[in-house]
């Protein structure tokens, strides 16, 4: 490690060269990184729903839907015009219609006053035509802008894809907005942490390449996910930038007493544990989300993971090498210290030591309950606000209603066996209507003699499909009950099944991150848990640190439970261990400096010193962490990404006060028990030593 410290000082230039050649590639790579804004695509492969959409696509005609058009004011032969015109549209694989359904020549030539008003309603209501597209995934924002340009202002546009582009179009922008709105509040926090106007810049620098050359990577990646893009450079940015500010104010205390280059090379050997271990509680708080089977915590969590680490490497490599470049430029930008003191803060939190404990202790079980009793949106929190899509889907829902389809596959088996299954189907609540073979057609009515057109809406080689129309919601107790009662109809009659639409795709969502839950955040702990276990040779240290986090965590998501909200599934599952791997790295460096000045001094004295020289410190990390998590809230339309961000902002917060009010008084209880243990290692350690030097 020494020697490559030593390569990394005396080929300083050739590495700020490399470092700049990979950003420069990275910024390459990044216009050609594959964005999927569908979380559906996450589903495992063995998802009830997944395999549905699977067999449609293969066996029936056309793709399952993910879009509505309305026309308004259309005839029914202006209707089919438009039909015709939307199937011609790049990036359309169906569109389907009431003709589909009851066949064209009988459309056109029967009075719609003699059709089957339950049927035709869904279609054609009023003068205003509803008709049902598939848009191929990652086509949905050139698509549906051809869409608009077809129909003008005289119709309107929603479903799925219309949300997806509308994310589509607000995702690029908003990650400059993002980045345009925190690096200068990050700029301002390093300059009040700092004692030149040049650091905050080489700070920036030095995590901003490696943000660059992380977005760059997730080119290896056949796509990312749009929260991935949006998240992951705020994240990496405000998560790492500590990691540069301890290894350059270490450089500023060796240089009083060593030449540059020498005191760049203790600095490095200094910093590198503290920060090897800062950056790998944050990598596995991050790398515990790769064990959740629902795809989009492996995607974020690997890019996450991937970004700290090279986050860590461009601190520990071109940081070094740019300082010693520019080291005489710093000190001739030298400013006096905007920090003040916090020796009075550290005094009235020692006083107060007592309260903060016995609060904590108060709130810890409440807040643990509230947050496991939290009602959650497993779907995308509504369209963008202010968009059209927003206003097209309340124009679409008042003239038809809510459109909440399901979609049952059966084997094709007797038409007697269909039809009981279609009588029970329809007896369930919150079904308005059964669209099937043996209700459109009739049971009675072979096949062949049936236009091949309608046949196929119905039947493929091996599966025949019922579609359900439904008066409930997508999500929620309601509809997460219908689904279970059309699975359940369904196995009395069929051994094999498969149901899909977007309530089947939220309650397999809702099914598969209820353990994903449980297993990521058991990973995540013990992960961490035993990075700390390995640092400070304790086990009642990790007990404490874990403890003061996870406490933190649980106030931090039982506010939606206290305040009536329900909170997203993915900032929920994310922020469990986002703020366990980020926020953690305050305690292990508070408790890092509470047992060194432990060596020297009582233990109340011992706090108290810790609390005046690292307060600052942690203060700044967190500030900027807290700044990242609210610019997300702030400047993205995304209910979710919006949401995420007020968690992690809050969350963050909630961590510094946890470790600044209680983590003190913890340490100083158990001081004589992690005392104990920490000699009852040295002395294990010294006999290991003495016992290897006999041999």
């Amino acid at each position: 490690m020494k020697k490559l410290m030593q390569l990394v000082i005396k080929h300083k230039k050739s590495v700020l060269i490399i470092f700049i050649i990979l950003a420069a590639i990275g910024t390459f790579l990044s216009t050609r990184v594959s964005v999927n804004y569908d979380m559906v695509d996450y589903l495992p492969e063995d998802a009830q729903s997944t395999v549905a959409i699977s067999i449609i696509e293969e066996e029936f005609v056309g793709d399952a839907p993910n879009a509505r058009v309305m026309l308004e004011n259309v005839t029914i032969q202006q209707a089919l015009e438009y039909k015709v015109k939307l199937s011609a549209i790049l990036g359309v694989s169906s569109v389907s219609w009431l003709d589909d359904v009851i066949g064209k020549d009988n459309l056109i030539t029967t009075p719609l006053e003699f059709l089957d008003n339950s049927i035709t309603e869904n279609y054609y209501k009023d003068g205003n035509a509803l008709l049902s597209i598939s848009i191929k995934s990652g086509q949905e924002l050139d698509t549906v802008n051809a869409i608009y340009d077809l129909i003008g202002d005289n119709g309107a546009v929603g479903g799925d894809a219309a949300n997806s582009s509308a994310f589509q179009s607000m995702t690029e922008s908003e990650v400059f907005s993002a980045m345009a709105f925190i690096i200068p509040i990050i700029l301002i926090i390093l300059i009040f942490s700092t004692k030149s106007w040049l650091e905050p810049f080489l700070f920036l620098i030095t995590i901003g390449v490696a943000v660059v050359i992380n977005i760059g990577t997730t080119a290896i990646s056949d796509e990312i996910s749009y929260i991935t893009q949006t998240v992951t450079p705020i994240l990496q940015l405000a998560v790492s930038m500590d990691y540069a500010i301890f290894l350059l104010h270490s450089f500023y205390e060796y240089r009083s007493t060593h030449e540059p280059n020498e005191a760049m090379q203790l600095a490095m050997r200094r910093s590198l544990p503290t920060v090897a271990a800062s950056a790998a509680t944050t990598i596995i708080g991050f790398l515990a989300l790769i064990f959740m089977r629902f795809g989009i915590g492996s995607d974020l969590g690997f890019h996450l993971a991937k970004g700290v680490i090279l986050s860590f490497l461009s601190v520990m490599v071109f940081l070094p090498a740019l300082t010693l470049v520019s080291y005489k430029l710093i000190d001739k930008t030298k400013h006096r210290s905007f920090a003040p003191s916090f020796s009075k803060v550290s005094k009235g939190i020692s006083k107060l030591r007592i309260p903060f404990l016995i609060l904590a202790l108060i709130v810890v079980i409440p807040c643990f309950i509230a947050q496991s009793r939290t009602s959650f949106i497993y779907g995308t929190g509504g369209s963008v606000e202010g968009s059209r899509v927003e206003k097209d889907t309340a124009l679409i829902e008042e003239t038809f209603g809510k459109e909440n389809l399901l979609v049952l596959l059966v084997p094709k088996e007797t038409s007697g066996k269909e039809a009981d299954l279609c009588d029970e189907l329809s007896s369930i609540s919150n079904i308005t209507n059964v669209v099937s073979y043996v209700t459109a057609v009739g049971a009675e009515i072979p096949p062949q003699y049936v236009p091949k057109n309608v046949v196929n809406q119905f039947y493929s080689e091996n599966y025949s499909r019922i579609i359900l129309y439904t008066s409930m919601p997508e999500e929620g107790e309601q509809a997460f009950n219908t689904v279970k009662s059309v699975l359940d109809s369904t196995a009395k009659h069929y051994d094999s099944y498969y149901l899909t639409g977007r309530s089947a795709t939220l309650y397999d969502m809702k099914n598969v991150i209820e353990i994903d839950t449980n297993i990521v955040n058991l990973v995540a702990i013990i992960g961490i848990f035993v990075v700390i276990l390995i640092t400070f040779r304790s086990i009642t240290v990790p007990v404490l640190l874990v403890f003061t986090i996870e406490t933190a965590i649980w106030i931090n998501l039982s506010f939606a439970y206290f305040t009536d909200n329900t909170l997203s599934y993915i900032g929920y599952l994310i922020i469990s261990t986002v703020q366990l791997g980020a926020t953690v790295d305050y305690a292990i460096l508070l408790t890092n400096h509470y047992l060194t000045e432990r060596k020297n001094l009582p233990k109340k004295e011992a706090m108290y010193k810790t609390l005046t020289d690292n307060l600052s410190a942690i203060l700044v990390s967190a500030s900027i962490l807290a700044a990242g998590g609210f610019t997300l809230a702030v400047t993205s339309g995304n209910p979710i990404v919006s949401e995420l961000g007020t968690l992690l902002g809050r969350g963050t917060l909630l961590s510094f006060v946890m470790v600044i009010c209680v983590l003190p008084t913890l340490l100083i209880i158990f001081d004589k028990t992690i005392q104990k243990q920490l000699l009852k290692t040295l002395s294990v350690y010294i006999k290991k030593l003495k016992n290897n030097l006999k041999r």
